[in-house]
């Protein structure tokens, strides 16, 4: 796969995100000429500035909801492949700010779609959404592509209408066109470089830097943790192939083994083992809205259509994960870090 993208133009919406800096990182290294539309890094310190993405790709300061600008930079980058993953991501943030949320995460879709449908230029088209955008009735199964799509919260909700929009479009505007859609709904991500509020790695390394214990909000809740590159590659090889055949086109679920879904309370306890130096992590319940207590997917789709299975598994994704926060806190090579991982990690 890693030859199909030399040359590939390639846009990514969000490219200043955790998610996205590390996807156009891949990219690039991959040699695709790769252009990042996004608001400022959503935090400080960010993956985006640490590795100085501005300087390697080109990378244009915009907002999804100005369809207009967007517009413009379609018209002048004429992108082969897009990627969406633009988005206010943060459930909690979603309670706070549900205009916002919604605006960004449901118009945003709207025009970033709007923009695909007008071009000649696009081939394949990748919507990131999330495994919250079914509706959550805490089953201890996982859910199917074929669930109902119904989140419960502003941020879960805005993400399944930006399903239903990109399926309407699909139906409607790219069913005769050689150009193809996915959504592909990953589970909870971690890795190297997330440094968001109300995300337990970043919790977790923000406590260990300060030499207190880490404090769990949902220690019960279970959620299918993966590696940041375990959804990155599934989206690249999504791309990739309905590039070729359109017929991939559709909805995917990607996330981890079956058996390797765990509460956040085992996730914590493993970030301790592994980040060692007597850290320990404790239950802190506090008043806030309610979450999901229990998610899981069922990946037997992607798995049948592309022969794909998980990696790495949730313990060695929290090591990577260590591995690269400690590279950060001792002033080490993160490009060299994120290199090396991808590296091991990669099987195409």
């Amino acid at each position: 796969m890693n030859k199909f993208w030399n040359k590939k133009k390639v846009l990514i919406t969000g490219h200043s995100g955790f998610k996205g800096a590390w996807l156009a990182f891949i990219l690039k290294k991959f040699g695709a000429q790769v252009t990042g539309y996004s608001l400022e890094p959503p935090t400080t310190p960010s993956l985006f500035t640490l590795i100085n993405l501005d300087k390697k790709i080109n990378s244009i300061t915009g907002d999804v909801r100005d369809l207009e600008k967007l517009q413009r930079v379609f018209e002048e980058v004429k992108p082969e492949i897009v990627f969406h993953l633009a988005a206010q991501p943060i459930v909690l943030e979603g309670y706070k700010n549900p205009v916002a949320t919604y605006s960004t995460n449901v118009m945003g879709t709207v025009n970033i779609l709007e923009c695909v449908r007008q071009s000649d230029s696009v081939k394949s088209f990748i919507n990131v959404t999330t495994d919250k955008v079914y509706r959550n009735n805490e089953w201890c199964w996982g859910y199917r592509e074929t669930d109902e799509l119904n989140g419960i919260d502003p941020y879960s909700n805005s993400k399944s209408c930006a399903e239903l929009v990109t399926q309407c479009y699909g139906r409607i505007f790219f069913s005769a066109r050689d150009a193809a859609i996915s959504t592909v709904r990953a589970g909870n991500v971690i890795g190297g470089g997330d440094f968001a509020a109300f995300r337990i790695i970043p919790d977790c390394v923000r406590a260990a830097l300060q030499g207190k214990a880490i404090e769990v909000r949902n220690p019960n809740s279970v959620r299918p943790y993966q590696h940041v590159l375990e959804p990155l590659f599934a989206y690249m090889m999504i791309a990739a192939a309905q590039f070729a055949d359109k017929s991939f086109a559709g909805s995917y679920n990607v996330g981890p083994a079956e058996d390797d879904t765990v509460t956040t309370g085992r996730l914590a306890e493993i970030f301790c083992d592994s980040w060692g130096e007597g850290l320990k992590w404790e239950s802190k319940a506090l008043n806030q809205p309610k979450e999901a207590n229990f998610l899981k997917l069922d990946c037997s789709k992607i798995k049948s259509v592309f022969d794909w299975r998980a990696r790495w598994n949730v313990k060695t994704a929290v090591e990577k994960s260590v591995e690269w926060y400690k590279v950060y806190r001792d002033g080490g090579d993160i490009v060299q870090c994120m290199s090396a991982q991808i590296e091991e990690f990669n099987i195409f």
